[in-house]
């Protein structure tokens, strides 16, 4: 594998390889050693364009853990700031000895781009561009969900017939996307809930329900519930009336969350809002996988850069 772009390039037998060695990765975190001499003599450079704490500090754990020489790279104050371009930015990167550039920009589509251009020969990971996709947090979400339902025996198994509801701003959520695609390539049945003016233009041609009722969607019982965060930076106009509003109507209150079966997954991307799209008490529950996903991440990164870097068959 040169590249990870986007889950909806993955089969489901990529996927599933992807989850298993990811599981390799989570056992070799619980030695007393955690560091594998596996990419030794590899650099691997984070090239954010965008403020991050989760991913930008996941990826370089996981680089480290796999005894790559790491180079973290931020837009602000460097020479991109003064107007150099991508593909400039990116040659230079490469001519200090560059392998893997995991890159997180706000524009979509960013690191295809970087990746079909032939500017460069390193392998580029896609940390998350613009509103399209976000591909290593949607593995790390489907990994931590198939623990919580298969336990010790999630290995070489998918998401069959497991009901997911996702909720919150669709429209500006990479994250809502990758998880569509790579949650309905593992068998999962996808409801997508949210206001209509967050829903996306185009969104009847994706493998997946939608509702608008939030309460009518969890009747329904689902097997997981995965709560988005509203992506005010990225709105340029009024999606709501008020904040009140989208809590009272699309929220995880306390009360819906005690109306939820005790076996119910309860999910989040991170960051939290704690009292708007979440209730502390959910987020906080046994039933909750919010610092189990943020575990998750570095070893599901580890297991994107061992096989993009050493160029593994998937």
């Amino acid at each position: 594998m040169k590249h990870l772009l986007s889950t909806k390039d993955l089969s489901r037998d990529q996927a599933i390889h992807i989850l298993d060695v990811t599981e390799d990765m989570a056992a070799t975190q619980q030695r007393e050693v955690k560091k594998l001499p596996t990419l030794r003599g590899k650099t691997v450079v984070n090239l954010f364009f965008e403020d991050s704490t989760r991913t930008r500090i996941s990826f370089e754990a996981a680089a480290k853990r796999l005894s790559a020489d790491v180079i973290s790279f931020a837009a602000k104050g460097s020479s991109v700031s003064k107007g150099e371009s991508l593909q400039d930015t990116a040659q230079t990167l490469e001519a200090i000895g560059a392998d893997v550039i995991v890159v997180r920009h706000p524009v979509s589509g960013a690191p295809e781009l970087l990746a079909r251009s032939g500017w460069i020969d390193a392998s580029v990971l896609n940390a998350g561009d613009g509103t399209h996709e976000h591909p290593t947090q949607a593995l790390l979400d489907a990994f931590t969900l198939r623990r919580r339902i298969h336990g010790d025996a999630s290995r070489g198994k998918g998401l069959d017939g497991v009901r997911v509801l996702v909720v919150g701003d669709i429209l500006h959520s990479r994250v809502a996307r990758s998880n569509v695609w790579l949650l309905s390539t593992l068998g999962a049945e996808v409801t997508l809930v949210g206001p209509p003016t967050l829903m996306p233009f185009g969104i009847d041609a994706w493998p997946v329900d939608t509702s608008f009722d939030l309460d009518d969607a969890l009747a329904s019982k689902p097997d997981a519930v995965m709560m988005l965060r509203v992506q005010s930076e990225r709105m340029n106009a009024a999606y709501f009336p008020s904040a009140r509003e989208y809590s009272t109507l699309w929220g995880l209150s306390a009360a819906r969350f005690g109306a939820l079966p005790e076996t119910t997954v309860v999910m989040h991307p991170g960051p939290m809002n704690r009292g708007f799209e979440i209730a502390s008490v959910a987020a906080d529950s046994p039933q909750s996988t919010v610092l189990e996903q943020v575990s998750a991440g570095v070893s599901t990164r580890m297991a994107a850069l061992y096989l993009t870097a050493t160029g593994a068959d998937l």
